[in-house]
């Protein structure tokens, strides 16, 4: 896409955002934790709503954030799995891109760095830091963030979710939607915690 024609959309769809309201962590899965109590941070991007720097998007090498989380007692001795997911809400779109979809990360594993992303095996959906991805709009593991030129800038949620049940092997093998993950985790979040990335694209 041009760079003239991307101006353009962002012109006619620069009221198109913000659908915060249909966020993953949204869902009828968290109907009983409408707030983070997992703490969630970036060792290499910094603080949450810091701005992602070109190697973390897609116009550099699309790295995934380097992410540490930790959980108070009362909800670490539960987990039994985790969940990551991370999506755009200011995409001019219904609802979020979903820019990652990551189950069956093993409880005793509370980091994920950037070739944690890496394919080990396609087949069965196995990335090398020993978990599964999901599926995402441009059939690969993880959409690195790249907003419409001049649509402003866009958030890019990092949600780590705890479940008190691991996920089914097989929904896992076989590239799991956004949906079918938020209908799966129904009755097993028992926390979860958010990091935020910032990016905007400019064109004059």
């Amino acid at each position: 896409m041009s760079a003239l024609i991307e101006v353009t959309l962002s012109w006619l769809l620069q009221n198109f955002k913000h659908r915060d309201d249909k966020l993953f962590i949204k869902g009828p899965a968290f109907a009983d934790h409408p707030a983070p109590t997992i703490t969630v941070t970036s060792p290499d991007c910094g603080e949450t709503d810091a701005q992602l720097s070109v190697v973390y998007t897609a116009d550099g090498v699309g790295h995934h954030p380097e992410l540490s989380w930790t959980a108070p007692a009362g909800i670490r001795d539960q987990v039994r799995e985790w969940l990551l997911v991370s999506e755009d809400p200011d995409a001019p779109l219904p609802t979020p891109i979903a820019h990652g979809v990551f189950g069956g990360i093993p409880v005793a594993k509370t980091s994920v760095k950037a070739a944690d992303f890496d394919i080990q095996d396609d087949g069965q959906a196995m990335l090398k830091g020993g978990f599964h991805y999901g599926v995402t709009r441009r059939g690969v593991p993880y959409i690195p963030p790249r907003p419409l030129l001049n649509h402003g800038p866009h958030r890019y949620f990092y949600f780590v979710v705890a479940l008190s049940a691991p996920l089914e092997s097989g929904l896992l093998k076989a590239k799991a939607t956004r949906e079918q993950i938020a209908e799966a985790i129904v009755g097993k979040v028992v926390g979860w915690g958010q990091w935020v990335g910032s990016c905007e694209r400019t064109w004059t």
